[in-house]
């Protein structure tokens, strides 16, 4: 056996030995007592799989910082695994801002600083040092949390979470912590190979080579999600969302009333109408209710709708719709309100119920169908349809009015009002283009729980009198537009008027906001600037320990958006009976009294529980 000089001191195996060792050595695929010796592959992909337990302390202290963020209050009450899943998303944020923040300074300053205490041997104490406060601060203020959630509940009249359970949202915050993490550290990781392999074959640089694999995986990614995700996605709802609009709800059946949609009298067949369209046509009190619960004479309350199937375009479903306004003599009545539907077609049937309440049935509700997808999706996707949908239905309703009263005296022309919820105020928006075109086109507007993107609010808002609020901002006065919190700010406004002290223009534009409405408040603003309203005296709703925090408060309200409407009457996006108090400020008839409107109120809560829910 030869043995080259140095060879025993560098460990080398003997020249003779074949198997690269000594006779008494296990060879290559052996294992000997100590386990595998000699599988590179299987030592980097184990040093591999312990890299990903490893973690940055900077961002570990980045991670803790957005979560306790994300433990302030914001906009609704959230149970605990809601609060995990926020807190994950927004600690995940935050160790991705504490990676480059961390990176940056130590490469730039901080690392050729002899000073600088994040060395060894010292690294390893400062670590746990940090690690042990980041854990009791989030321990801490998950108490805290728990503390303002139940503020928060009670503001709504809801119990909130004990502080016990509430811990428990520190565990889900750390599974979605480290499951987001790893999945970013996994697609880092494929971007170096693909970097190491180009690199290796092509002679290119180290830098670049990696810099061409970031961007390779970034490609797969957006490949994967866009083409494979959203498409499959967008399939499954489609799917799901026709079916259901094909359904017709439980207790729901075929109207009689000549004066309903998909009657056996009307141009418009009732399997067309859609899910939301039959519930709509079928629900609501008949003449003879009407009667008996106002004990006042009543007409038979007319209501139009025409949906997505009952016509091949949308042409030709409003050519449908001035047949069945001219069949049913809409224009007859002593109301008419158009109502831009939201994204599944919803109308709220309490404010359908309240108008005819009002008017003892005296009234003609028209509305459209443009999508089956709920709200959330379609504002998202087809938000500029939402638009081009209202528009064509209100030009549509107004152009046959005109038509139908030309020559009638002022007397005997019906008033013509339009209603939008939620993404129902973008699509009757969209039919005007200013204030001036409103009061030129209808006589009164009463628009609830707007999206901050719609067009007109947001202009009316961003342009409102000095000094004023956003939550609930003045314009030009009051003198055209104003905006409502609740039913006691609309009455206010009603007793000012009355009392000479601040007057209000008809035709009247009436926009209902809770404080607590995430559709109103929720942009894309929030993940970096803070809006106004965060920074004014909270409404009545609100916890004054709502504060804004970059990235934190979007995920925040975007989380508040899933479930806006679950709350009690009068919060977050319930507008409960207040569309009643809407209706009486906007389109009141002649000789109404705020008596008159708490006797409605009685009825149209009856009618809520007789008839069961409304979504």
């Amino acid at each position: 056996m030869l043995v080259r000089p140095g060879d025993a001191e560098r460990g080398a195996a003997p020249a003779d030995d074949p198997a690269g060792g000594d006779a008494g050595a296990p060879r290559v695929g052996e294992i000997g007592e100590d386990g595998p010796r000699r599988y590179p592959r299987l030592r980097g992909a184990g040093r591999w799989a312990a890299g990903l337990a490893k973690f940055d302390i900077t961002g570990v202290f980045f991670a803790t910082l957005f979560l306790c963020w994300s433990l302030t209050p914001s906009l609704l009450p959230r149970g605990w695994l809601y609060q995990g899943l926020i807190g994950g998303i927004s600690a995940a944020l935050g160790y991705g801002v504490g990676l480059v923040a961390g990176w940056a300074v130590r490469r730039v300053y901080l690392d050729r600083r002899p000073w600088w205490p994040l060395r060894r041997p010292r690294l390893h104490a400062v670590r746990v040092a940090v690690v042990l406060v980041c854990v009791v601060a989030t321990i801490g203020m998950l108490i805290l949390s728990s503390m303002w959630q139940r503020d928060l509940a009670a503001l709504m009249g809801e119990q909130g979470a004990s502080a016990g359970g509430y811990i428990r949202a520190g565990l889900v915050t750390v599974g979605v912590l480290a499951a987001v993490v790893t999945a970013a550290r996994l697609l880092r990781d494929a971007a170096v190979g693909i970097g190491r392999v180009l690199s290796r074959r092509t002679g290119m640089p180290r830098a670049a080579a990696v810099a061409m694999g970031s961007v390779a995986v970034a490609a797969i990614v957006l490949v994967v999600v866009d083409e494979v995700l959203l498409r499959v996605t967008e399939g499954v709802t489609n799917r799901i969302f026709s079916a259901n609009n094909e359904a017709t709800p439980p207790g729901i059946e075929q109207p009689l009333q000549p004066e309903r949609s998909g009657s056996g009298a009307s141009l418009i067949p009732w399997d067309t109408l859609g899910y939301e369209g039959r519930y709509f046509v079928a629900r609501g009190w008949r003449q003879d209710e009407l009667q008996r619960q106002t004990g006042e004479p009543a007409k038979q309350p007319i209501r139009l709708y025409v949906g997505l199937d009952s016509a091949p375009t949308p042409q030709d479903r409003m050519r449908l719709l001035r047949e069945e306004i001219a069949r049913t003599g809409a224009f007859d009545r002593e109301a008419v309100i158009v109502i831009p539907t939201t994204g599944t077609g919803w109308v709220n049937p309490t404010a359908a119920q309240a108008i005819e309440l009002m008017y003892g049935g005296d009234t003609a509700i028209i509305a459209s169908q443009y999508s089956y997808k709920p709200s959330a999706v379609s504002f998202l996707t087809d938000r500029d349809a939402a638009a081009e949908a209202g528009k064509r239905l209100i030009d549509t309703v107004h152009d046959e009015y005109e038509e139908t009263v030309a020559g009638r005296p002022d007397g005997d022309r019906p008033e013509l009002y339009v209603y939008g919820e939620s993404l129902g105020v973008t699509a009757g928006e969209g039919a005007f283009e200013s204030l001036a075109d409103v009061r030129e086109t209808v006589d009164g507007v009463l628009w609830v729980g707007p999206p901050n993107s719609s067009r007109l609010w947001r202009s009316i808002v961003t342009r409102r009198d000095p000094g004023t609020d956003e939550i609930e901002p003045t314009y030009a006065g009051g003198l055209v537009v104003r905006f409502a919190n609740d039913a006691e700010d609309i009455r206010a406004d009603e007793l000012q008027e009355a009392r000479g002290q601040g007057t209000w223009l008809k035709p009247r534009v009436l926009y209902i906001q809770h404080p607590s409405d995430p559709v109103v408040w929720w942009s894309t603003d929030l993940l970096l600037h803070r809006p106004a309203w965060l920074s004014e005296t909270p409404g009545y709703d609100r916890l004054e320990a709502m504060r804004w925090f970059p990235l934190v408060t979007f995920w925040q309200v975007s989380a508040d958006l899933a479930m806006a409407a679950d709350v009690p009457d009068g919060h977050g996006h319930n507008y409960g009976t207040q569309m009643l108090d809407g209706w009486a400020a906007v389109a009141a008839p002649p000789g109404w009294t705020d008596g008159d409107t708490e006797r409605t109120r009685v009825l149209l809560q009856r009618a809520r529980d007789h008839q069961g829910p409304e979504k």
